[in-house]
């Protein structure tokens, strides 16, 4: 029997009597030699870093501007020479409670321009005292006026609105921080830098 087996499948053409072939299958698996290790390259990675980097630094400088805290500015500061020129009056002085359970402080006023020269900006130094006189609180900001009145009130730079040689205008000052220590008496208005043309 083997031998009819081994006449069958040896004739040469390996042809079974059906007529099939039988060709050889794969010796085995192949083995496929290792790759070398390739070095990593690294300059992606870091260029991409520096630029998320650059992104948070500039992120932090654009918004972190202002919240820094209000200007101090020494009391014993010159005042704007134009400053004789502006009269203050008018002052009142009112609060509105905020969410987190502490209070905005409001002091609203009107400036006068008795000179000659429009007055697009102007900075103010307000001193609150307390009862013993000394400084309380001491805080330099621009002076906004007010755009309007209803349904709010709604503040704007002097820029937007200058103030001509014999004009008036309303002006709204926000404190967001009052000292426990203040007398409650007006506090001290110095205007310490004018922009005009």
């Amino acid at each position: 029997m083997i031998q009819r087996v081994a006449s069958r499948l040896g004739n040469g053409n390996n042809r079974a009597k059906n007529g099939c072939t039988i060709s050889l299958v794969s010796t085995g698996p192949q083995l496929v030699p290792p790759q070398a290790a390739q070095e990593r390259n690294w300059l992606p990675m870091v260029v991409a870093a520096a630029v998320v980097l650059a992104v948070l630094v500039g992120l932090i400088l654009i918004f972190g501007r202002g919240k820094s805290g209000p200007a101090v500015i020494p009391i014993s500061a010159p005042t704007d020479p134009y400053a004789t020129s502006l009269a203050i009056s008018g002052l009142q002085m009112s609060e509105s409670p905020i969410g987190t359970g502490g209070k905005v402080t409001y002091l609203d006023g009107r400036i006068a321009n008795n000179g000659s020269q429009t007055v697009t900006g102007i900075t103010v130094q307000v001193i609150f005292r307390d009862p013993a006189h000394e400084v309380a609180w001491n805080e330099s900001q621009p002076l906004r006026v007010i755009r309007t009145r209803e349904p709010y009130v709604d503040v704007e730079p002097l820029a937007a609105t200058p103030l001509k040689p014999g004009g008036e205008q309303d002006f709204r000052l926000i404190f967001d921080t009052v000292p426990q220590e203040w007398d409650g008496a007006f506090p001290e208005i110095r205007i310490i830098h004018v922009d005009s043309k």
